[in-house]
């Protein structure tokens, strides 16, 4: 996996993990410390590419970075995403759907996320060997919707059956204390900069182009090579 890492004498290897790798947690803040109890195909996989990196006997610094869930408007959008997915449902739709809603929700701004990759870069021996998650705010789902629906007032709130159980809580404390790392942006400013882009029409065809969803480009590119 590392072979062409080692190839091209690569001095720094940033890993984007995912916090999904903790599970479903009872602690009331999930540390790095705290045992990785993956669910899912992604986390799992995710986590089998963290003790890759760790085993690795190269000689490059290697930092692995467990992010909350990525939220905002950006170049290569996502629409697949908490936080994206009920605003771009309320921008258009006029709805909020929620499924359960006391389930908590670890978020962080999209420019937040960026910065942080850069925070580690310039501080790379000590971000050396190290797991940081990166987070801003812990909200329940019931919340970051009435977030959404105070920039989209318009919208109806709609509760439905509970389909992700998930809940936790993620402590970002270690990459501030470690390295100085503190988020800049809030939620709501993820929730106004989407809106912004949805009213400016920098985003289009929001549910039916397939670049907006991870899922769809992996299965147009899965059958793209089988069709040869």
């Amino acid at each position: 996996m590392f072979s062409k890492v080692n190839k091209f004498n690569v001095e720094q290897f940033i890993y984007a993990s995912s916090s999904s790798v903790y599970g479903i947690k009872e602690e009331s803040s999930v540390t790095e410390d705290l045992k990785a109890e993956p669910i899912t195909d992604y986390s799992k996989f995710k986590l089998e590419c963290e003790n890759i990196l760790l085993n690795n006997q190269g000689s490059f610094l290697k930092t692995i970075i467990r992010p909350a869930t990525v939220c905002g408007y950006s170049e290569r959008q996502r629409l697949d995403v908490i936080v994206n997915i009920l605003t771009n449902h309320a921008f258009f739709n006029k709805k909020i759907i929620i499924h359960g809603g006391e389930q908590l929700r670890p978020n962080v701004h999209i420019d937040d996320m960026s910065d942080s990759y850069i925070h580690v870069m310039k501080n790379s021996e000590a971000s050396n060997n190290e797991i940081f998650n990166v987070g801003d705010e812990n909200h329940s789902v019931n919340k970051l919707a009435e977030m959404v629906n105070q920039s989209c007032p318009d919208a109806k709130l709609i509760r439905e059956k509970v389909l992700d159980q998930r809940s936790y809580k993620i402590s970002s404390e270690k990459i501030y204390k470690k390295i100085g790392f503190q988020t800049k942006k809030t939620i709501k400013n993820a929730i106004d900069d989407l809106v912004k882009a949805f009213s400016e029409k920098k985003l289009i065809n929001t549910f039916e182009n397939d670049e907006f969803y991870n899922i769809k480009i992996i299965n147009k590119k899965l059958k793209s090579l089988l069709n040869g």
